[in-house]
């Protein structure tokens, strides 16, 4: 028996899917408001072209999850397997958010806009995110190891430690008061 649902623009305003079940299936054009799916099980959902605005995600199973071209905006994202999603057409952006404690590792995410995000502790871990932005974004204990970041925009980022000989960097841009991020993995002192 096939319980999948398809919502095709339709609205969720403050909807508290923790105590309210999910229903799984396709949303398309779907726009979420201060919706709560902490914890929720959202294996095998499919969300294509869809906009969350204030929503807690932490610690959510996305196993098998499409996210194509979906927006998150002031979300919270803490702890998420984002490289167990459906690999298929994957792409975000990410606004003023919290994606703390987040995996990214092995997935292809070119193109892909972090806008004023908290990327703590987040592994990039063999992941291609050739030409993306990560703009006014805390990268504090992130992990970048054999990561693609040609042509990435790290201009206005901050905290970040990425090893210039362990990661491909053409291209990308930094600024010159964030370069220490490129040469802490040296024990250089810089004064």
């Amino acid at each position: 028996m096939n319980n999948r649902v398809y919502c095709d623009e339709e609205e969720f305003i403050n909807v508290d899917f923790q105590n309210k079940n999910f229903q799984k299936g396709e949303y398309e054009f779907c726009v979420f408001k201060n919706c709560n799916f902490n914890a929720v099980n959202l294996a095998a959902v499919s969300f294509s072209e869809c906009e969350f605005l204030d929503c807690d995600f932490s610690n959510a199973n996305i196993k098998n999850t499409q996210f194509n071209q979906v927006q998150f905006e002031s979300c919270k994202l803490i702890g998420l397997n984002f490289d167990s999603c459906n690999p298929f057409l994957l792409s975000f952006y990410f606004s003023h958010s919290i994606i703390d404690f987040s995996s990214f590792y092995n997935l292809k995410l070119k193109n892909t806009n972090f806008e004023r995000c908290s990327l703590k502790e987040v592994d990039f871990s063999n992941a291609d995110f050739t030409a993306s932005y990560f703009t006014n974004c805390d990268l504090q204990g992130a992990i970048f190891e054999d990561t693609n970041l040609q042509r990435c925009d790290f201009k206005s980022a901050k905290n970040f430690n990425i090893h210039p000989t362990q990661n491909q960097i053409a291209k990308a841009i930094f600024a010159s008061d964030n370069l220490i991020g490129l040469l802490q993995s040296f024990n250089i002192k810089i004064e």
